[in-house]
């Protein structure tokens, strides 16, 4: 008794792209939600300077971030600990002055980030 083997071939179509919506292009009153043209133009120029000043913020942050890693190292290497839990009380209370309550989170958000980066 012979076997025979049999090898199936199967052609399968490619898988079709996902298909994705043609770009809706929104007017500037439907991108800001103003009801009105010059209330869009306002707040689109607004919206651009805050973008401006968000990337500024961010590189000092950055720089700080730095800063205070040089600090750490000093205080390290010197036979200090790493953070210096009364310095932050200054921190926190100089933000919250200045912003209020909510300059308390923002300090407290800085200086996580500002930590531990040695």
């Amino acid at each position: 008794m012979t076997a025979t083997t049999q090898t199936a071939t199967r052609t399968v179509a490619p898988a079709a792209a996902p298909t994705t919506p043609a770009p809706t292009t929104l007017t500037p009153t439907e991108r800001t939600g103003a009801r009105t043209d010059e209330a869009a133009v306002l707040i689109g120029d607004a919206r651009e300077r805050i973008d401006t000043l968000d990337d500024r913020i961010i590189g000092l942050i950055q720089e700080r971030v730095a800063v205070s890693a040089v600090i750490q190292e000093a205080r390290i290497s010197s036979g200090g600990r790493r953070v210096n839990l009364a310095r932050e009380m200054e921190v926190l209370a100089h933000y919250r002055d200045a912003l209020g309550k909510p300059g308390t989170a923002l300090a407290m958000t800085m200086l996580e980030l500002c930590r531990g980066r040695i």
